[in-house]
């Protein structure tokens, strides 16, 4: 039953984003937002401060650049999951575009449980030996011997008064810093898998959109005739 935690634990997650979303889809909004925006300032903020003390003052933190590391991390595996459910992602949609509409229907579904699939093998390949397949191994998997073991990151370590009033080891534990590896496939299924809902319903064209240039055209169409 041990092994089988971190499934139970990320399911809750998903089940409580469910029914926030439910209830108040503006606020789960604004806090994807929030978190994207805070990820991006707090890596910018902390490599420009990083560029001053090393070319100015000859100095610097040690643990910067895995920090932004880390971080880029977690604005891309938290992003991808907003992005889908914005449709921010960009694809090649010219072939199923001339389809007709209910086989345009269809093979956007397929897509959108290609993206699901997708995300379940990276959280864990285990149940992919039911079709035969010799694999193993997943996020969920990689993140809970981090978590056994409890091993430090390479430079990133926790301040002094943090180490003395809690009593925690020098470095932060890498389990830490990827806990957003499996959250963050878990709610890209979760998008995927709402995007395919939608699809069905006829709330939503397809899980990507690659028109930005178009609908940059368009908007602009009188500045360009001028």
């Amino acid at each position: 039953m041990s092994q089988f935690w971190p499934y139970l634990a990320i399911a809750v997650i998903i089940a409580l984003f469910w029914l926030w979303e439910r209830y108040s889809p503006e606020a789960v909004t604004r806090f994807e937002e929030n978190v994207i925006a805070i990820l991006l300032a707090s890596i910018t903020l902390v490599s420009f401060i990083q560029v001053i003390a090393r070319y100015g003052f000859n100095t610097g933190w040690g643990g910067a650049l895995e920090f932004t590391r880390i971080l880029f991390a977690w604005l891309i595996l938290f992003g991808m999951s907003y992005g889908v459910k914005i449709g921010s992602h960009l694809g090649v949609d010219a072939f199923i575009r001339v389809l007709p509409p209910g086989l345009f229907r269809i093979v956007a579904i397929f897509g959108a449980l290609c993206a699901f699939l997708y995300a379940a093998m990276l959280l864990s390949a285990t149940w992919i030996e039911f079709f035969g397949a010799n694999s193993k191994g997943g996020a969920v998997d990689y993140w809970t011997r981090m978590f056994k073991l409890g091993i430090g990151l390479d430079d990133l370590r926790y301040p002094e008064w943090v180490q003395e009033s809690l009593g925690v080891q020098e470095r932060v534990q890498r389990w830490i810093a990827y806990l957003i590896l499996p959250v963050g496939l878990a709610l890209f299924g979760y998008r995927a898998l709402q995007a395919m809902v939608q699809i069905w319903r006829g709330e939503r064209e397809l899980i990507i959109a690659g028109h930005e240039a178009e609908d940059l055209v368009a908007e602009n169409k009188d500045v360009l005739k001028d």
